[in-house]
């Protein structure tokens, strides 16, 4: 009984290294949106709200081109 609770906990502990490195993954993408939009404003102050909100939308609704993945031990490309 005791190994199912180690098995368990760790599990719950990878899954959520996993999940706060994708939110940061995702974090970062949307703070260098932020600043590229920024930048595309000619660096002007006084629009980081709506700059973070659009980068938001833009990463939110951003396809991947191509995710790879492997099936049944073949490597496919799925778009």
């Amino acid at each position: 009984m005791k190994n199912n609770r180690s098995a368990s906990a760790a599990s719950q502990t990878s899954t959520t290294v996993a999940v706060k490195n994708s939110a940061s993954e995702l974090q970062d993408q949307i703070r260098d949106r932020a600043y590229e939009l920024y930048e595309q404003r000619g660096s002007n102050e006084g629009n980081e709200v709506s700059d973070w909100l659009q980068a938001e939308s833009e990463v939110a609704h951003k396809k991947p081109a191509s995710v790879s993945r492997t099936d049944g031990g073949h490597r496919a490309q799925v778009q």
